[in-house]
Parts: C-alpha cells; sequence; structure tokens
C-alpha cells in the first residue's frame, strides 16, 4: 500500500486529497482545504501553505507527493502567484521526506475521466465514484483527489 497526497495549489485557496492505493483498488483517507488570510502580504500566505500542507503531512503520514502543475493563465501575475505557492507546497512536501511528482492538469483529467478536457462536475463525479463517496469535496479538494488518484493510475498502485 502506498499512502498518497495530491495537492491542487492555490494562492488563495490550495486543495489536498489523501488516499491509499493499493493493487485492489483506491480508498480515500482525507482531503480538504488550506486557506490563506487574503488581507495578509503575499509572502505570510506563502507560509500558510508551507505550514498548512506540513500539517497535512504530520497527521496522515502519506509518502508520495503528487502536484497539479502550473498552468497556462491568461493573467501573468496569477500565474506567477500560482506558480509561487506551488512551489511553497513543493518544498513542504520534500522537507518532509516525500517523493514529489507532478502532473498536468489535461494527464489528471485523463486519467480520472478518461478526456484531457473534462470539466469540474465530471472530474468530481469521477473522483465520488471511484473513491466511493458519499458527499462531496469542495471543488479544489476534489482536484487535489484527481491528482493523487492520477499518480496511482500512472504508476499502476
Amino acid at each position: 500500500m502506498e499512502r498518497i497526497l495530491g495537492i491542487d495549489p492555490g494562492s488563495r485557496i490550495t486543495g489536498y486529497g489523501v488516499i491509499d492505493a493499493e493493487r485492489n483498488g483506491l480508498s480515500f483517507v482525507a482531503c480538504g482545504v488550506i486557506k490563506t488570510t487574503t488581507d495578509y502580504p503575499f509572502s505570510f500566505r506563502l507560509n500558510e501553505i508551507f505550514e498548512g500542507i506540513n500539517e497535512v503531512i504530520q497527521v496522515h503520514n502519506p509518502v508520495i507527493g503528487a502536484v497539479e502543475d502550473v498552468f497556462l493563465a491568461t493573467n501573468p501575475r496569477s500565474a506567477l502567484k500560482l506558480g509561487h505557492a506551488r512551489g511553497a507546497a513543493v518544498v513542504a512536501a520534500m522537507q518532509n521526506g516525500l517523493t514529489v511528482y507532478d502532473y498536468s492538469p489535461r494527464a489528471v483529467k485523463q486519467a480520472v475521466a478518461g478526456y484531457g478536457q473534462a470539466e469540474k462536475p465530471q472530474v468530481l463525479h469521477m473522483v465520488k465514484a471511484l473513491l466511493s463517496l458519499n458527499g462531496s469535496p469542495s471543488p479544489d479538494a476534489a482536484d487535489a483527489l484527481a491528482v493523487a488518484i492520477c499518480h496511482a493510475n500512472q504508476f499502476h498502485l
């Protein structure tokens, strides 16, 4: 069994999802979001992301990190902030000894929904089905779970 932490980075909301991957399937462990304090300076928000990911790792003990890559945003400033948030999450994972893998949004959608251009509702539906969830996680948490599922599929766990 491998415990995988999926991360959907964001400068305001970073989603996380933890799953266990075994030969006979995937099982849900936890998911949620790290919400940054938007009236704080950006550097403080990056530290909130770093500390939040640290806490998730310490509570759930994953061994692998899977992070969604930065997509091409129309606003360069937004893309830069997203890259910083992603960096804070990756460093937190690496500092805790996790091996970190990167996945493009297209690869994540392809792995979970079977279609690289799938919309968020399709991804959410498949995450719920693949993990046998009764409720619906938040969109950011569902995206993070999808990243973890993508990693499990990639390595046939």
